[in-house]
């Protein structure tokens, strides 16, 4: 039987991966937006709860960059 061993933690990029993911994030609220003038009023409730959802995703994106920045603060 075959011993799997982990791969190190590599985190030298995931300050640049959480940024992108803010931004797709952003990009994807300012369409839903976009779409909310074509929409039915329920349609347009479902936008607005995404998009809330969406905010909360983005504020724990910001929260994630913070701490890999004391990580990488704290291994130099």
């Amino acid at each position: 039987m075959a011993y799997n061993k982990p791969k190190p933690d590599d985190r030298s990029d995931n300050v640049e991966k959480l940024q992108s993911m803010i931004q797709n994030t952003i990009e994807n609220m300012e369409e839903a937006e976009a779409t909310m003038e074509f929409s039915t009023p329920e349609e347009r409730a479902n936008i607005e709860a995404k998009n809330e959802r969406r905010r909360e995703s983005i504020e724990g994106y910001r929260a994630e960059i913070k701490d890999e920045a004391a990580y990488s603060r704290k291994n130099q």
